[in-house]
């Protein structure tokens, strides 16, 4: 996680192998490559060059005020998911209907997404109402009672960043990195394309909350 707050162009190395670098960011690199069993020195050789080829334009989001890193989040990110939820919800549930019983793990995937949509939204209202605005008071202000928010509100935060991230990975898992079946229809392929793509963004939204967002609040709390 350190890694990509340091150089955000390692994002791709992580997502190429299959590392998380946002709920399981807490790792160290040994132990990131052990789990995989990846070579660790390639895979600093494959960071060291990346990170040498430059960031090719990409934000610095290390170096963002708080309070802009905040409104970023729920422009950008907040923003897609509240779009793409409804439509994945119907999307998977579409394609469990029709070819569930070919592909029995739809069935799963469905209810997998339902968990997503049911839970994300009430997250995202919590940041939005809640803790970012006690981030910008505290940051602007130094307001007790706004630190006070951010401290409560932290905990709550991790848990649902690992329950809605481990929701996914086992859509990822269920559908064998969405890959397609010889009989899917184009709404199965549409859907799979959405799902990893609402994938990538959740791993980007989380990493910037976990490994940047939060531990500044916490230090400014």
């Amino acid at each position: 996680g350190s890694i990509v707050a340091d150089h955000f162009n390692t994002a791709a190395v992580f997502k190429s192998v299959g590392i998380d670098f946002c709920c399981g960011g807490h790792q160290s690199l040994e132990a990131a490559a052990a789990d995989h069993g990846l070579n660790l020195t390639t895979l600093e050789e494959h960071l060291a060059e990346t990170i040498k080829a430059g960031d090719g334009g990409l934000p610095d989001f290390k170096s963002w005020s708080l309070d802009f890193l905040a409104d970023y989040l729920v422009n950008v990110y907040h923003s897609k998911a509240r779009t793409m939820l409804p439509e994945l919800k119907a999307y998977t549930e579409k394609i469990a209907e029709v070819h569930g019983a070919n592909h029995p793990e739809l069935l799963e995937i469905a209810d997998a997404f339902r968990l997503i949509h049911s839970e994300m939204p009430l997250h995202l209202n919590e940041e939005e109402d809640s803790l970012f605005p006690a981030i910008k008071k505290a940051l602007l202000t130094g307001d007790e009672t706004a630190k006070a928010v951010i401290k409560a509100a932290y905990d709550g935060m991790m848990n649902d960043h690992v329950l809605i991230g481990g929701t996914m990975d086992k859509i990822r898992v269920l559908s064998q990195d969405y890959r397609l079946p010889e009989d899917a229809c184009n709404t199965y392929l549409v859907t799979f394309k959405l799902l990893e793509a609402f994938e990538d963004d959740l791993h980007i939204h989380v990493h910037l909350e976990n490994n940047l967002l939060f531990p500044k609040a916490l230090a400014l709390s």
